[in-house]
């Protein structure tokens, strides 16, 4: 049902120029497998799985399946002093295929309240291990860790903040980010130079002094930036820093888990293992609004002190761990076993990478670069009008060539499913050739 000029003024959209979708809005009523309908009944394949969510496809029939089948049987149980099976099952799958010491996984409903819990427990690691004056939080530049005020303050996408600026949590500072176009343009996965910027923060461990940071916070692959691949080396110096001064670090796996890498976790694909990680999205492939964080041994240890009667830690959330929720979870977990998703995505990952290089030699495009199958097409923004080139072909991908993808300004990402078709990768990539080909 096309909604009316009154019902389109209503929705307050995310991250969305609103007067201009209304004047000709892109309205989706329906999904299936790797494509979208709209309203007038056009399909439109995906090239973004969702927002890095639905790497299994949409509407998946087990994951369907599971969704109905729990809210007919338990639609909702609270989990402060009680719980419901499918909670307990599903933080169970998911410790299980992260890495070694991870044994203890916390819901949430989304990747920004993952964050902001994320942060609250290393506070409250070093709290509760007598180091209190380990406050200071450090994230970087260009990070991107969702919208919620502590996500919003680690991270470094100016847009998100300025607004905001003045009421950023304190004791936050950020180290330099990893783009460089002059020595790491049209790298193919990890730039082989850069690993020298994660010592940026032996900068404010110098600054603040060590024993008054309490983490550090970094996506491994930055992704809603425009993809930024981290150097060879640079996420095992940071490791190294923080092993050196006593200090947390977390990896914001919100995009990378679950696959989008071709492992599990992207800890596992970098093989740097973080003290705490967040995630969401792929969790229930989309499916349900649904986030974890998940704690090294030691975190979670730190808590599990004082009278057993107490709780251990203030927080939570009303829909943590919801039944619905954890269903939709564990059939993805099973999707993504069953199927062999992983080794699908390893196998994908070549033709990815070649077909979003064949765009080097583009006139607009200045940058491509990729990791797993996380990818991105930067190109150059007309004079005096950054973003308009990028909102074009976007809009292009969808009137002309049916084509779903996201432009982050003048960067186009791409977020293949994780069980793509190669030939329909091949097509989707002719067509936003054709795009780019007929913009000035």
């Amino acid at each position: 049902m096309t909604p009316t000029a009154n019902r389109l003024d209503a929705f307050w959209m995310p991250f969305t120029s609103n007067r201009d979708f209304k004047k000709k809005p892109r309205i989706i009523t329906g999904a299936q497998g790797h494509y979208y309908t709209a309203d007038d009944g056009t399909k439109l394949y995906d090239t973004f799985s969702g927002l890095w969510t639905s790497g299994l496809g949409h509407s998946h029939p087990k994951i369907v399946e599971a969704v109905q089948k729990q809210v007919a049987e338990l639609d909702f149980c609270m989990t402060f002093q009680m719980g419901n099976d499918k909670a307990f099952a599903l933080a169970e799958r998911v410790t299980r295929m992260a890495p070694e010491g991870f044994n203890h996984c916390f819901f949430t409903n989304s990747g920004s309240e993952s964050v902001d819990t994320a942060l609250k427990f290393a506070l409250g690691y070093h709290r509760a291990r007598g180091e209190g004056s380990r406050t200071r939080l450090i994230g970087r530049e260009r990070g991107y860790h969702g919208v919620n005020f502590g996500g919003m303050s680690v991270g470094g996408i100016v847009p998100n903040r300025k607004a905001f600026s003045a009421n950023l949590i304190p004791g936050v500072d950020h180290i330099r980010h990893t783009m460089n176009l002059d020595k790491s343009a049209f790298s193919r996965g990890q730039p082989a130079t850069g690993a020298h910027l994660a010592d940026d923060l032996e900068r404010l461990v110098a600054l603040h002094d060590g024993s008054n940071i309490a983490a550090v916070i970094v996506e491994p692959v930055a992704g809603s930036t425009g993809v930024l691949p981290p150097p060879v080396g640079y996420l095992e110096r940071l490791r190294e820093i923080c092993d050196q001064h006593g200090i947390l670090l977390i990896f914001d796996e919100v995009i990378t888990a679950f696959g989008r890498l071709g492992k599990p976790f992207a800890a596992q694909r970098f093989d740097v293992m973080p003290d705490i990680i967040s995630t969401a999205k792929g969790l229930t492939n989309g499916v349900i609004p649904m986030g974890a964080v998940l704690v090294r041994d030691h975190v979670y240890e730190a808590f599990m002190q004082g009278p057993e009667q107490m709780i251990e830690i203030f927080h939570g959330y009303t829909y943590s761990g919801h039944p619905v929720a954890a269903a939709a979870g564990l059939a993805a977990m099973d999707v993504y076993e069953d199927e062999n998703i992983f080794e699908g995505t390893q196998a994908l990952e070549q033709t990815f990478e070649d077909l979003l290089h064949s765009f080097a030699d583009h006139p607009h495009v200045i940058d491509v670069r990729n990791i797993g199958l996380m990818g991105a097409i930067e190109m150059a923004p007309r004079d005096g009008a950054p973003g308009a080139r990028g909102m074009e072909a976007h809009k292009k991908c969808f009137w002309d060539e049916h084509l779903v993808i996201r432009n982050g300004m003048d960067i186009l990402q791409f977020s293949p499913f994780l069980n793509a078709n190669a030939d329909e990768m091949r097509t989707s990539f002719e067509a936003i050739r054709r795009v780019l080909d007929s913009i000035d």
